[in-house]
């Protein structure tokens, strides 16, 4: 019976998102539209449409919200079927709230023209209206406004439409999409704004995908739900997942997870995409939110991207319309299970023993010569379509794991460090004088770190911490982090520095990495040999190094450091994190 009312509910929402809709009061007919799917609006454009649309219907309000590198305010439109909306009053709305971003990737134009033709319909189609009475529906329009003004019709050279799009980079060469932790733009700051302000329960991030060719115009890439964690991770890969996919199926539009195949082909499966913090998604997941990126696929037609793409995100408020009560009941029990956890993963791997198998529609493909190289080109060929039963490698098992700390002390002075935790609403207070704490003594033991620039960092990984417990006189002003708080996962993942994407691997800590004061062989000789007479054990840890390591008994330089990493002399601050943990 249950499955009946759910099918029936299913069907009605469907029909409300597909019906044709009456001749309009007021022309809101998009460039989309006019070009036969050919064309996609400018930024200006684009932020003149829902100016008319929020000036038109009541029902529609925009608002600026933060600045972005570009110089002008991120906008974010919503829909509510009571009339204008209170911003100070979302994130506590009793109804669904939705975030949808885009123009991440501005080259990536569907979900800029899907949202326009959505906010367009919810309001001129009363049977529309009615369906998501209880949603509000939060659009940012265009995210990336530096890389939409930034206008070309090359720069996507394996994309087929639209005629211009604008640029990935932003207006400093960022992609945002890499930035949802470290927060280096602008746009990042407005976003997590936005975010706190919205609290969605549902977020979707539209993008258009690269790689392998298949038959599917569309893909769908869930947040991992290993790392969204607990009964909010089940819901989203066992419930959320499989409605969606179903319902698209309803509409004779197949999808696939996204495929994450590049320069091979996908017959011998592939694994999830796993997004860490700095991506979208998995920024949103610290704060238990279900979300998922919407990744159409390239070479196929852009009225059909978009046209899609409207009826995944038809299908998401469907899904969200009809599970409400349940998602809204997870997300808080989430929240009061993280309030009690002693322990949390920072690290995952593929779990090669637990493959999901499905039927993928693909194209049978082979290496043939190239006609431009010397060597080999892959070459899929679309006249050998094929269904074939593949492995998606989509669960993940923690490798590492940690002791959630009753807080973190910041020393002042990380100034960079502070703002961020104030953008996403961290709680904190700070020493009113100066204190001593028995805390967990941070030190660096090892790390590696990119070679090459990425994202205006070189990033560190495979980041060891040695930790030992001492009593630390903190000063008046140090700031006090309790993890009793909602935002315990982002305090988590940025302040463990063995967290992929914490704050030390982004480079915030690195002056740590350099030591300031040193010495002179000649003159530290006299020293050492003082400090080994009074400290035999030193000097016995020495000559057993120098029996059990040929290349350190060949370096006296070596052998006097090791000596004076042992003396009052070698500064503590080297290595050492300002980031304590109190139990």
């Amino acid at each position: 019976m249950v499955k009946k009312l759910s099918l029936l509910l299913l069907v009605i929402l469907y029909t409300a998102c597909k019906q044709t809709l009456p001749q309009p009061s007021k022309d809101f007919t998009t460039l989309f539209e006019t070009s036969n799917g050919t064309e996609t609006p400018t930024y200006n454009e684009v932020i003149d449409f829902y100016k008319k649309l929020s000036k038109s219907y009541p029902e529609i309000s925009l608002f600026e919200i933060g600045e972005t590198d570009a110089g002008k305010p991120l906008h974010l439109v919503v829909f509510n079927s009571n009339g204008a909306t209170d911003l100070n009053t979302i994130k506590n709305s009793p109804k669904n709230r939705v975030l949808v971003n885009n123009g991440i990737h501005p080259g990536e134009s569907d979900g800029i023209d899907t949202s326009m033709l959505l906010m367009r319909n919810l309001v001129q189609n009363d049977s529309l209206k009615k369906a998501y009475e209880n949603t509000l529906l939060c659009v940012i329009p265009v995210y990336n406004i530096g890389g939409a003004l930034n206008r070309n019709s090359h720069t996507r050279a394996n994309q087929n439409g639209p005629k211009e799009y604008g640029f990935r980079g932003n207006t400093r060469n960022y992609d945002l999409n890499r930035d949802f932790i470290k927060q280096d733009t602008k746009n990042a700051a407005a976003f997590a704004s936005i975010f706190h302000t919205v609290n969605p329960d549902v977020f979707i991030d539209n993008h258009v995908s690269n790689g392998a060719d298949y038959q599917y115009a569309i893909t769908h890439l869930f947040t991992q739900h290993n790392k969204l964690g607990g009964t909010l991770g089940n819901f989203l890969e066992h419930t959320m997942r499989p409605y969606i996919e179903n319902s698209l199926a309803q509409k004779n539009i197949p999808i696939t997870p996204y495929v994450n195949v590049w320069g091979t082909t996908p017959e011998a499966g592939w694994s999830q995409f796993f997004d860490s913090p700095r991506y979208s998604t998995g920024y949103t997941s610290l704060f238990n939110t279900l979300g998922f990126m919407v990744e159409t696929h390239m070479l196929k037609p852009y009225k059909i991207r978009v046209e899609q793409t409207y009826e995944l995100m038809c299908s998401a408020l469907d899904f969200t319309t009809e599970q409400s009560a349940k998602i809204k009941r997870l997300r808080n029990q989430a929240f009061k299970n993280y309030a009690k956890a002693i322990t949390y993963p920072i690290a995952f791997e593929v779990d090669k023993n637990t493959p999901t198998p499905f039927d993928f529609k693909g194209y049978e493909g082979s290496y043939i010569d190239s006609k431009v190289t010397n060597g080999k080109r892959l070459f899929y060929d679309r006249t050998k379509p094929y269904t074939k039963n593949i492995a998606y490698y989509n669960n993940f098992v923690p490798t590492k794991i940690v002791t959630i700390p009753k807080a973190y002390i910041l020393k002042q002075g990380w100034f960079r460090v502070l703002e961020r935790l104030q953008n996403n609403q961290i709680e904190f207070t700070r020493f009113e004088k100066d204190t001593t704490v028995t805390v967990k003594v941070q030190h660096i033991k090892n790390y590696d770190t990119r070679k090459a620039a990425y994202e205006g960092h070189y990033l560190h990984y495979n980041t060891v911490v040695e930790e030992t417990t001492q009593e630390v006189l903190f000063k008046k002003g140090d700031i006090y982090i309790p993890t009793q708080q909602n935002g315990v996962r982002y305090l988590i993942e940025t302040l463990e520095a063995e967290a992929e994407d914490s704050f030390f691997n982004w480079n915030f800590f690195d002056t740590v990495l350099q030591q300031k004061e040193g010495f002179s062989a000649y003159v530290f000789e006299d020293i050492a040999e003082a400090f080994l007479k009074e400290h035999p054990e030193v000097k016995t840890a020495l000559e057993e190094k120098i029996k059990a390591d040929a290349n350190f008994a060949k370096n006296t330089y070596a052998q006097l450091y090791f000596v004076y990493k042992h003396t009052p002399h070698y500064e503590p601050a080297y290595l050492q994190l300002p980031v304590y943990k109190a139990y």
